[in-house]
């Protein structure tokens, strides 16, 4: 049986993330999609909400299982078996740092660990979470960027903020 990590953020899930994991999903008997808990960051979402946001996106796709890690995903992808690692790439620029990534997990992994890349579709490529959060967090419309149940979580998020910072 063939199995695949896609680890990220995922704060939050966009159609640039589901074109790559519903694509991914067809090359796989197993793909995890993991939530990454990053300490670094401060996420809209906790990783319980990406977590449960990514299973009800990611419902009809029977071989996705949905899962989070802390720490180095050498470690994680040596825990579950699975020696592959898909990252999705949008542009030169995504390349260059995907590339260190991959190229350092595969070191540090004894070889273990190999990445596969997969390139948008041409119609996500300008996506990604940071500009959906900027753009919602402005009130605009991020209906083509994540999924309708999305938009109002996401929603829900900046007005319960926007009204703590008024109280």
């Amino acid at each position: 049986m063939k199995k695949a990590i896609y680890p990220g953020s995922f704060d939050p899930v966009t159609f640039g993330h589901l074109d790559v994991i519903k694509r991914a999903s067809e090359m796989f008997d197993v793909l995890v999609v993991s939530v990454l808990n990053n300490k670094v960051k401060s996420p809209l979402f906790s990783v319980e909400e990406r977590v449960n946001i990514l299973k009800e996106a990611t419902k009809d796709l029977p071989n996705v299982q949905v899962d989070s890690f802390s720490g180095l995903l050498i470690n994680y992808a040596a825990e579950k078996n699975i020696n592959i690692a898909v990252r999705g790439l949008r542009a030169i620029t995504d390349f260059e740092y995907e590339l260190q990534i991959a190229q350092t997990n595969r070191k540090l992994s004894d070889g273990k660990l190999d990445t596969i890349f997969l390139t948008t579709s041409l119609e996500y490529a300008y996506l990604s979470s940071s500009s959906v959060k900027e753009i919602a967090s402005f009130g605009g419309d991020i209906s083509q960027c994540v999924p309708d149940f999305v938009v109002d979580l996401v929603r829900e998020k900046y007005k319960n903020i926007i009204q703590g910072e008024t109280l």
